[in-house]
């Protein structure tokens, strides 16, 4: 029987712990190459000055859906003149794009939950596969706070669905006052559509503004329902 890798253990974390301090564990008990996805959300960026804070060697890759807001792009590119940073990003394949627009149209994903979900797998999900290849962990700016779908994420996670890389989510306890807090106080570059009643922000056609009351992943794939709202990334 072929052997399998170890799995990476976990240190226990206190009740009251600090993003960085979040960071700097799930670091070390990676014990190799960590890299950030970024959709350069105001969260990512928050974690991309930490990071920078700390001194520590991650690099930060992005996926190219295709299909993302101008605004996104200005985003990518304020983060890698402010930093200093290079942004390796990853596209879907082109072939499978070119197959499901001939076959399906351009807005297929709107026709059904399964449609959609195609669609997310093709542009998102197999990209991120080969963005996390090699590496020894990864670093989210998920929130619990964001959405019912995401209330019982851990700070520090074994991603057995890539692999068992250690998935580190410095942001897991913040509030969106928190995050926005420190954008302000640090000055980060910021997705000017945050400003614009999008506090949550995905490829153009499947996110919109939120309406008041409404929690902060509603206005992504707004047509479904809450406990749907996830593309695969994050399984």
């Amino acid at each position: 029987m072929p052997k399998t890798a170890p799995q990476k253990k976990l240190p226990d974390l206190p009740a009251q712990v600090s993003a960085s301090e979040i960071l700097q564990a799930g670091l070390d008990a990676a014990g190799g190459q960590v890299a950030l996805a970024s959709s350069f959300s105001v969260e990512d960026v928050v974690i991309i000055d930490l990071v920078r804070q700390i001194g520590s060697d991650v690099n930060i890759f992005a996926l190219d859906t295709g299909r993302l807001n101008e605004e996104t792009y200005e985003t990518a590119e304020a983060v890698r003149a402010r930093y200093g940073v290079s942004i390796d990003w990853y596209f879907p394949e082109r072939d499978a794009v070119e197959k499901l627009e001939r076959e399906q149209g351009l807005f297929s994903f709107r026709e059904s939950i399964e449609n959609r979900k195609q669609c997310c797998r093709i542009r998102k999900v197999e990209p991120l596969q080969r963005a996390l290849r090699g590496l020894s962990g990864w670093i989210t700016g998920m929130r619990r706070e964001q959405s019912i779908t995401r209330a019982a994420i851990a700070p520090l996670e074994i991603d057995a669905s890539h692999g068992g890389l250690v998935k580190i989510n410095p942001l897991v306890n913040w509030t969106r006052a928190q995050v926005w807090e420190y954008a302000e106080q640090h000055r980060i570059p910021v997705n000017r559509l945050h400003r614009r009643g999008y506090p949550s922000i995905g490829c153009a056609p499947c996110t919109r503004a939120v309406q008041n009351g409404e929690d902060e992943r509603a206005g992504r794939w707004w047509w479904e329902e809450a406990e749907h709202k996830e593309c695969g990334l994050h399984r």
